[in-house]
Parts: C-alpha cells; structure tokens; sequence
C-alpha cells in the first residue's frame, strides 16, 4: 500500500539522492588528466649539468641561440583528479582537461608508462640522429652522438633533436648559426627519413616555450589550429613537414626571406 506523502516531504525525499549523487561527483575521483605546460632544455646546452647533445668523429662548432625541446606536465595515471580540478582546468587556458586513457596507455601501471616513454625517447633519439647525419651526408659508422635529457620521456623531443645535432656539426651550411642566434622552441617527432610527425598538446607546448624566451615555435603542420588556439603574443609559429623544409625555413628566417606560417 502507497502512502502520499506531503509536498515538503516528497521534495526532500527527491532531493536526498540527488544531493547524493552531487557529493560522490565532488568527491569521486575521475577518469581525467590535467595537463598544463611542463619543462623545455636547450639541446645544444646542458640539461643537470651534462650536455644534452655529444658528437665524436667529427669536427663540432660553437653555436649561439637556443634550440628549446618542449613538454606538458601531466597528473600521473594514479593521480586523485576531481570534479573540482576538472572544472578549474577546463576554464583556465593554462590547464587542459583530458581522459586519462588518451594521455597513457590503459591498464599500465606507472612503473610501466615510464619504462615505456623511456623506451620511446631512445627510439626517438636513434630516429632523430639517423635523419640529421643522413641530411648531413655524414658516415654513421664514424660520428657518434649521444644524448642524454634526463626526467623527459617519449618522442616528441625528435625533431629538435636532429636539428641540435646538425647546427652543432654544420650550422647553417654556410658558417653561420641554425638558429640565427634566437631562442626557437618547437616540437615533433621524426623518423629516420627526416618526417615530421603530430604529437600533442601543443598548445600547452607553446605557453612553455614563450614562458622559456622562444620567439619562434616550430609546430608540425597538422597541428597548427591547436597552436594557434591559446597562442602567446610574440611567439611566431613556423608549420613543418620534413627536417629538410625546416632547415630550409630557418635558414630563411635567418635571411629575411619568405617563411611558411600556419
């Protein structure tokens, strides 16, 4: 048998399981990652205080400028999101807001994702010095290079990392500095034929690079809506495709001549 119950009553029995189901939300954590923008190293500098970039078997040059690899600082796959911290990332444009599952790779622990960024960098770094003494014509069996960039993972440090190895061993291919003495930041990867490849999160990227002192930010060409959607003022976004065409447009940059833009 059905009793009616009084309007008071009937509101604060519909109310109860909603004000439940708010106080989980709050309190829940949730299936997100909140990414804002991370560290950036000069590869033709010191990273800790060892060289990011070492070539033997060849002659090497003094460079001036920077060549800034970029990151985003990410909550770990374990980390207690809430509702609160989704909401304050998804209004702030210094945060981003994403499923956990699109930023690691889901049912790895974190011992895991970190072997298997590590293991993704060292990919990145044998692609990358591949591209840069192929673009150099340079014998592989007689230049080594090492790199070492610690607490960085995955491969989206590549293409500076084959443009660090050609300004230290070539420049400009005219005596001259790759980077024309500015602070570039960019990011990419590159396989061992010099493409260049989408990576992510670079609108995060570029506050990094701007807050770093880059005036210009090499973005892969596919991307450069996101780079553009929360671009700092002064920062001059450069869209690649190849590590040949990049050198190409900073050798251009250089000169004043005509460069692409997104």
């Amino acid at each position: 048998m059905l009793s009616r119950l009084s309007r008071p009553k009937a509101v604060a029995v519909c109310a109860a399981p909603v004000v439940a189901l708010l106080a989980t939300a709050v309190l829940a954590p949730l299936p997100f990652a909140v990414a804002q923008p991370g560290m950036t190293a000069d590869v033709l500098g010191e990273n800790k205080g060892r060289p990011v970039i070492t070539i033997t078997g060849a002659p090497t040059r003094d460079t001036t400028g920077q060549l800034r690899m970029t990151t985003i600082a990410a909550t770990g796959p374990d980390a207690d999101v809430r509702l609160g911290n989704v909401l304050d990332g998804w209004f702030r444009t210094d945060q981003a807001v994403m499923p956990v599952d699109a930023v690691y790779p889901s049912g790895e622990s974190t011992e895991e994702i970190e072997q298997y960024n590590a293991e993704q960098m060292r990919k990145s770094q044998d692609a990358a010095t591949d591209a840069a003494l192929s673009y150099l014509d340079e014998d592989p069996d007689r230049v080594r290079v090492t790199m070492e960039l610690a607490d960085v993972g995955g491969p989206s440090a590549g293409l500076l990392f084959s443009l660090g190895i050609i300004d230290k061993l070539d420049g400009d291919g005219s005596g001259g500095d790759l980077t024309g003495g500015r602070t570039i930041a960019g990011t990419g990867t590159i396989n061992a034929q010099g493409a260049v490849g989408p990576v992510g999160g670079v609108a995060l990227k570029t506050q990094a690079a701007k807050r770093d002192g880059a005036t210009v930010f090499l973005v892969p060409k596919a991307e450069c809506a996101d780079a553009q959607a929360e671009l700092p003022k002064g920062l001059r976004l450069i869209p690649v495709t190849t590590l040949e065409s990049t050198v190409e447009s900073l050798r251009a940059l250089e000169k004043g001549g005509s460069v692409p833009s997104c």
